[in-house]
């Protein structure tokens, strides 16, 4: 979990410091750049190197930082399940990578990686309802804040998300 990792190391530095994160998920990179969006932390940048990802965060100073905030509106893996269990009108956006996205998918997804959101939005529909799901729910609670900014009003975040989740998935062969 590099980001409660993150999260800790930062409440131990001063401010201007400059922490190293080490991770092999790809995943890292949209978490950990949404966390310091989130907070005011500043995400310097990363170097990839045989699939280990070092990531550069600089501390902010204290009338830089911001309290995280979580998107309030959340739905759980088991309530996700049974709305789409009973054929409720519901799109599942899930916003992970592509890889992560490819070797498990909750069947009809749509793949719309964080990294890419602000780009492909247009593509959709702010009148319908969406389940915005990610490995945990960081990336989602991001994207649920990005959509209702842009006039998204039935946004969602699924929380825990695919790591607890439970019902079906499918795979890209």
């Amino acid at each position: 979990m590099p980001v409660l990792k993150t999260k800790k190391a930062m409440e131990e530095m001063k401010p201007g410091e400059v922490l190293e994160v080490r991770a092999t998920d790809k995943g890292s990179v949209a978490d950990l750049q949404s966390w310091a969006k989130r907070t005011g932390h500043h995400y310097i940048g990363l170097v990839e190197e045989n699939g280990i990802f070092r990531h550069f965060l600089r501390k902010a100073s204290d009338n830089e930082t911001k309290a995280e905030v979580q998107f309030p509106h959340i739905i759980s893996n088991e309530e996700l399940e049974q709305k789409l269990a009973s054929c409720e009108s519901i799109i599942v956006l899930d916003v992970r990578e592509p890889a992560e996205f490819a070797f498990g998918h909750i069947p009809g997804a749509l793949s719309v990686p964080l990294g890419q959101l602000e780009e492909k939005i247009g593509q959709l529909d702010p009148g319908k309802a969406y389940a915005v799901i990610c490995r945990t729910g960081n990336r989602s609670d991001l994207a649920c804040q990005m959509l209702a900014e842009r006039g998204f009003s039935n946004v969602k975040n699924v929380v825990p998300g695919m790591s607890r989740w439970q019902g079906a998935t499918e795979s890209d062969e």
